[in-house]
């Protein structure tokens, strides 16, 4: 039988410096990822198969922060789209590494570039999601919102 002690928690609003600095960085990231696609000699199916792989990063490490906070709030995940989620997040990034190893006319220093602008584009995006999110639990004056915290077993919190 488990024990899950409650205690009141304090969330606070995302930081006006931290949404900024979020989506920067994701305008950065994928600004890059399509200029560096824009701009090279690909052929357009090499530049089709570079874009899904980035959309298809974006969208499946958006589905897992989603889910991850779903889980965290006790909102019902079916355990098989948390497995997908992470298995397009692992084949997304191996489609790229895939694409990127057997391309043998770039440069070493352009196959980092693309590699760095699409782990930005998908790290930035969970965490502009995170803040829209975080900003849905806040009425338009208040910036403090207090909820329950819940501990497992092993002490550890759900927030």
């Amino acid at each position: 039988m488990s024990h899950t002690p409650t205690m009141l928690h304090k969330l606070q609003k995302p930081t006006g410096a931290f949404m900024g600095a979020s989506w920067i960085s994701l305008f950065i990231g994928i600004g890059g990822y399509l200029g560096g696609l824009w701009n090279s000699s690909f052929p357009m199916t090499e530049k089709g198969y570079y874009f899904t792989v980035l959309m298809y990063g974006l969208f499946a490490s958006i589905s897992l922060q989603k889910i991850v906070r779903d889980r965290l709030e006790g909102i019902a995940v079916t355990s098989i789209y948390y497995g997908l989620s992470w298995v397009s997040i692992i084949l997304s990034t191996s489609l790229l590494g895939v694409g990127l190893w057997n391309n043998p006319e770039m440069l070493i220093i352009e196959k980092g570039f693309f590699a760095m602008a699409f782990v930005l584009s998908l790290f930035a995006s969970i965490a502009v999601q995170k803040n829209i999110r975080d900003l849905a639990l806040y009425p338009k004056e208040e910036s403090v919102v207090e909820t329950k915290e819940e501990e497992d077993e092993y002490g550890y919190s759900s927030l």
